[in-house]
């Protein structure tokens, strides 16, 4: 194993290096001009995974002066070509192990926004090398490299942030305050809805044969997942809907929509999960066998005890457009969520509604000039989702401990395991137990420390993924 080159050290040898290199290397910024950055001070990024999210993530680190994208890697050139307009002088790879066994001394920090089945061997990768790091949401593709990735954040000490932009926004923050001063009473159950997929779902496995463009790697975009034919139904955005590389409606906007539930309640970890999906029929009474894909549409019920020992926090997740029972207190002209998506928190005094990208309400609304809402008192960030960027920039050059985040690994792993309970109990709902029954369609138990489920043994092989040769966590 190769001696890990920490990030913190290599700026500290450049304040401390002798007059000499000091001559090259630390100007003061007043000598070379305003806005003038020094390399002591200078965040090297290399980014894995540079089209689509990836490229959008690089110019939200680049608005810090303090960041400098120096490394892209991609195994698709095609989805490279805009990031390697953006940033003409960084070095470009293929192979993420390469650039980080290559270019280990010239990183300080990674940007991880490849498809969800890789997010986590990149991410181990560049956190084996002391580098800091910024994943995509969700977290991971499943529930064991979660844990493993938060367990790796403590280990190695390193700045971590998932790409959940919005925990940093306003909206969240406000919410917990109006549930911290009681305006609802006790939470006692959430509903959120989503209208994603917005991609296909609920559909045949694709087939035939079909040449794999130049411009890409198909053996490097698989990764860690088993080797299958090459088909575009996969890419470039496609793959979401497919289990084998994507976690469905739930992974695109779970980490969205749930953050608040998570960043306001006293809950980590559920206790058990169950689900109803739609059925996908191949003709009359003849249900339709579309494993290898994500449901059409979901409804997930989730139960999380409350850390504080007020009980239980029923949580019911909706996607496909499916969508809650109005509550009654909304008045029939008013919008139930909006973009499609939201969230509804029920206490024991009155109810709350938002969405995950604007400010919350009170039902019924006329509350809102009825009662005094509280003051602000938890600090806000600067440039809401778009701060969410920047913060990761400052913190990792303040370094590990130094500067609180919005989704450290320490809050994003918990609550990535949370949502993956979704899809571990989405993947188990057709199959059969010994006796012929469908266990997906009762209650799964849930024991979080072991991560297993204790009354159906089959729905455990959907906690760890299976790597194939060549490739590790």
């Amino acid at each position: 194993m190769k001696k890990i080159q920490s990030t913190t050290s290599r700026r500290n040898f450049l304040k401390t290096a002798g007059l000499t290199a000091a001559a090259f290397t630390i100007v003061p910024r007043f000598v070379l001009g305003k806005g003038f950055v020094a390399p002591s001070d200078t965040l090297y990024i290399a980014g894995i995974g540079v089209g689509g999210k990836g490229e959008s993530d690089l110019t939200g680190f680049a608005k810090n002066s303090k960041a400098k994208i120096s490394f892209l890697c991609d195994v698709d050139d095609r989805m490279a070509v805009k990031s390697k307009k953006n940033f003409p002088g960084a070095k470009y790879y293929r192979d993420f192990r390469e650039m980080l066994d290559k270019e280990n001394k010239n990183i300080d920090a990674v940007s991880v926004s490849t498809t969800d089945h890789t997010h986590a061997v990149a991410a181990m990768a560049a956190m084996q090398r002391g580098k800091h790091v910024y994943v995509q949401k969700p977290l991971t593709h499943d529930i064991y490299e979660a844990r493993m990735l938060t367990e790796a954040a403590k280990k190695y000490k390193v700045v971590t942030q998932m790409g959940n932009q919005f925990a940093s926004a306003d909206h969240v923050r406000t919410a917990k305050e109006w549930v911290d001063a009681g305006l609802i009473g006790d939470v006692t159950a959430v509903i959120t809805w989503t209208n994603r997929p917005v991609w296909p779902q609920g559909i045949p496995t694709p087939t035939g044969k079909h040449a794999i463009p130049k411009e890409l790697d198909w053996d490097l975009w698989l990764g860690p997942s088993k080797h299958i034919d090459f088909n575009p139904s996969y890419l470039p955005f496609n793959w979401r809907g497919w289990w084998q590389f994507g976690t469905g409606a739930l992974g695109d906007m779970a980490c969205h929509i749930m953050d608040a539930a998570f960043r306001i309640l006293p809950i980590d970890y559920p206790t058990e999960v169950e689900c109803s999906t739609t059925t996908a029929w191949e003709g009359f009474f003849k249900e339709a066998n579309y494993a290898d894909s994500c449901p059409a549409s979901s409804i997930i019920h989730l139960k999380f005890p409350r850390k504080d020992g007020k009980g239980d926090i029923k949580f019911t997740w909706m996607d496909g457009g499916l969508l809650p029972q109005r509550p009654e207190e909304l008045l029939p002209e008013e919008e139930l969520g909006d973009w499609g998506n939201g969230y509804i928190f029920e206490g024991t005094k009155g109810k709350l509604m938002a969405n995950y990208s604007k400010a919350p309400v009170l039902l019924p609304t006329a509350r809102m000039k009825e009662v005094t809402l509280p003051q602000q008192t938890i600090p806000r960030i600067p440039g809401g989702e778009e701060g969410h960027y920047t913060q990761w920039v400052d913190a990792c050059i303040k370094g590990y401990g130094q500067m609180e985040l919005s989704s450290p690994f320490e809050y994003a792993g918990p609550f990535t395991e949370a949502v993956l309970m979704g899809n571990l109990a989405l993947r188990s709902y057709a199959m059969r137990d010994k006796k012929g029954g469908y266990p997906g369609r009762k209650k799964l138990l849930w024991d979080a420390k072991n991560m297993k489920i204790t009354n159906f043994d089959e729905a455990n092989q959907f906690v760890r993924s299976d790597y194939r040769k060549g490739w590790t966590l």
